[in-house]
């Protein structure tokens, strides 16, 4: 795990299992897993949910927020079930199909309809953070993707994200190949904690926090109703944030 001020072992995870807003089919939750405790699909938005939190309190006033591949809301819906709710501003919603009613009603402030791979892509205005869980791994570029949203970080903001990951020695065989394979919105691009680092590098941010998710995806078998299971997980993801599985991340803009 890369950083130490963010500490996962210490962030709530209970409210997985007593929260009924994540058991509803907009987390795309395949049906064996709405039955269990603590499904580990749902780490994608605690992560990011925790990043975003510990932020707001370090920063101490409302932050504006803009979420880069929103699709229906689930990430704000997500947010807004947590028991503790970090201080936000205007929330942003980026993507290049926008569903404005349906993102109004779940509580969004502004909308961009955008292409992110378009060269004239910008977002409309400056923001404390910017939010991209697995949107990158969809881009052929998205270093530039990043560095052109990085731009728009107020200095001192942050950009959190996360995508699948593997060990840096398989990025470029595993890119060449599911690039022949790949489908329309399918992944174009692979990670490697390395690669997170010197994405952030080249975007003007330094990489605070880096830390892999689990060991494996149980998919809703008996194992993910222990809260024991979910720590063992998050341990591993920490010691070992290369190991083939997702990786969550916060950058900070300098």
């Amino acid at each position: 795990m890369i950083g130490t001020t963010c500490r996962p072992l210490d962030w709530d995870i209970d409210f997985l299992a007593t929260n009924p807003v994540v058991r509803t089919k907009r987390f795309g939750m395949p049906k064996e897993a709405k039955g269990v405790r603590y499904p580990i699909r749902l780490l994608r938005y605690w992560f990011g949910y925790h990043l975003l939190r510990v932020e707001a309190e370090r920063m101490g006033r409302p932050l504006d927020v803009a979420e880069i591949g929103v699709h229906t809301g689930q990430f704000l819906e997500f947010v807004r079930s947590a028991p503790v709710q970090p201080q936000l501003g205007r929330w942003t919603a980026v993507d290049a199909v926008m569903l404005t009613e349906k993102l109004r009603k779940a509580g969004y402030d502004d909308f961009c309809e955008a292409n992110l791979e378009d060269p004239a892509f910008d977002l409309p205005q400056d923001y404390d953070a910017a939010v991209l869980l697995h949107v990158l791994e969809h881009l052929f570029e998205p270093e530039k993707v990043l560095a052109k949203i990085a731009s728009r970080i107020r200095p001192g903001g942050v950009l959190i994200g996360g995508f699948p990951v593997l060990p840096d020695f398989l990025v470029a065989s595993r890119q060449a190949s599911v690039r022949r394979t790949a489908k329309p919105m399918g992944h174009v691009s692979v990670f490697s904690p390395r690669r997170v680092v010197r994405m952030g590098e080249a975007a003007g941010c330094t990489t605070e926090f880096a830390s892999g998710a689990f060991l494996m995806r149980s998919k809703g078998s008996a194992l993910e109703n222990s809260a024991a299971w979910m720590r063992l997980n998050l341990r591993w993801g920490g010691m070992f944030p290369w190991w083939p599985g997702e990786i969550y991340w916060l950058m900070r803009k300098r």
